[in-house]
């Protein structure tokens, strides 16, 4: 089996375009993480059915964040994603979030071919207020059963910060 880390690239993130896999489909309570010595992913844990994630979520291949993982994306579509898929997708911006005391950006993406709502959200502003009070929300509390104040929410950025990011977790994956 081929890593996605040695046949995907990160895409045209300069113009706004990026290749990312899907993890975790919209609505599960499986936490599901790319293992990439194994070339696999795996079940790392079930969570509790109250942190089901409110939107997909994956990574871009060739990238390292802070954490030393993968850079996450949220992907935002109406149904859920499956596992293993890949995707060009529109990047909106981005979640500054710390784990653990360690920077694991979110940056949020729209799929780039959604012709039911690709072609009207190109900013976080599009996707409202109560959207991200929601994703904010879960962020702040997904761990508060195992491991309290773990987490922190730390704003939100624009598509340049989500493209600036992007570059240099590109870069530290290079290093």
């Amino acid at each position: 089996m081929a890593d996605f880390n040695q046949v995907l690239t990160p895409g045209d993130y300069r113009n706004g375009i990026v290749n990312t896999v899907v993890e975790i489909p919209k609505g599960s309570i499986l936490k599901i993480e790319w293992d990439r010595q194994r070339a696999a992913f795996m079940l790392d844990r079930v969570e509790p059915s109250i942190y089901a994630k409110p939107v997909n979520y994956g990574f871009i291949p060739q990238t390292r964040d802070e954490d030393g993982d993968e850079l996450d994306t949220l992907v935002v579509c109406s149904e859920p994603i499956p596992s293993g898929v890949w995707l060009e997708a529109k990047v909106i911006g981005v979640l500054n979030f710390e784990d653990d005391d360690e920077a694991d950006h979110k940056v949020v993406v729209v799929p780039a071919d959604d012709r039911d709502t690709g072609d009207s959200i190109n900013s976080l502003a599009d996707l409202g207020e109560r959207w991200q009070q929601q994703i904010v929300e879960h962020f702040t509390h997904y761990k508060d059963l195992k491991k309290p104040g773990s987490t922190k929410v730390l704003g939100w950025g624009d598509v340049e910060a989500a493209k600036a990011i992007i570059a240099e977790s590109i870069e530290r994956y290079k290093d």
